[in-house]
């Protein structure tokens, strides 16, 4: 994380310097982009960059930490449902807010994947503890398993869906248009996505023996 020094500058200075950052890790990759030319587009020199982040790896942490804090804000905590329907509400808004942030921050986009992969620990998994707590409350999940262990399997197939969903966002098997300009074609690949996330959901989610109980699975009553 950045330095001290770092956090004493004026904060447009701050969010100008990791917005060049951003950028450039976006178009080039968090692995390939040049921490000389980044520091050159942001107008320091290299003097005063290695008095506001350690090198490199410091600063690309910093750049991550703040897409994942985006994409949490996206996301919204999770609020304890009313009811099973409720439930499966408040989860598929979820996704469609992250999706509608994803569509209009193409920078978050490229690096998503690469912030979400460092969020094993933090608000990241406290957001998927609150939602096992409120799904096993429910009867929604099996509570015959450890629930630490299901926050885990829980964040790890969803981290997975998103990385596959992502890869089809960006090579554009599933065209990243604004939600309301979105083609049907596109809406239907999104739907198809989401739907092959919520059947991993249920499956694990559900004691043995137990039928899927969210009442939302469209692709069946179609």
């Amino acid at each position: 994380m950045p330095l001290p020094r770092f956090d004493r500058l004026p904060v447009e200075r701050q969010e100008l310097i990791l917005g060049v950052a951003r950028r450039h890790f976006a178009e080039h990759g968090s692995e390939a982009a040049s921490y000389n030319k980044i520091i050159e587009a942001a107008g320091i020199s290299k003097t005063a960059a290695y008095h506001y982040f350690d090198g490199r790896e410091d600063l690309l942490t910093a750049v991550l930490g703040g897409v994942l804090g985006r994409l949490l804000r996206a996301l919204g905590p999770w609020v304890p449902a009313r009811d099973e329907a409720e439930f499966w509400s408040r989860l598929e808004a979820g996704a469609g807010a992250l999706v509608a942030h994803l569509h209009t921050h193409p920078d978050d986009l490229a690096l998503a994947d690469a912030a979400l992969g460092q969020a094993d620990d933090g608000p990241w998994r406290d957001w998927f503890a609150a939602l096992v707590t409120d799904g096993q409350r429910l009867g929604v999940i099996r509570t015959d398993v450890d629930h630490g262990l299901l926050v885990t399997v829980t964040a790890a197939v969803v981290r997975a869906a998103d990385s596959w969903a992502l890869a089809r966002m960006r090579t554009g098997a599933a065209p990243p248009a604004a939600p309301a300009t979105t083609s049907p074609i596109a809406a239907a690949e999104q739907e198809e996505s989401a739907q092959q996330l919520w059947s991993l959901l249920r499956s694990m989610w559900s004691a043995p023996g137990a039928a899927g109980r969210d009442g939302k699975d469209r692709a069946d009553a179609r």
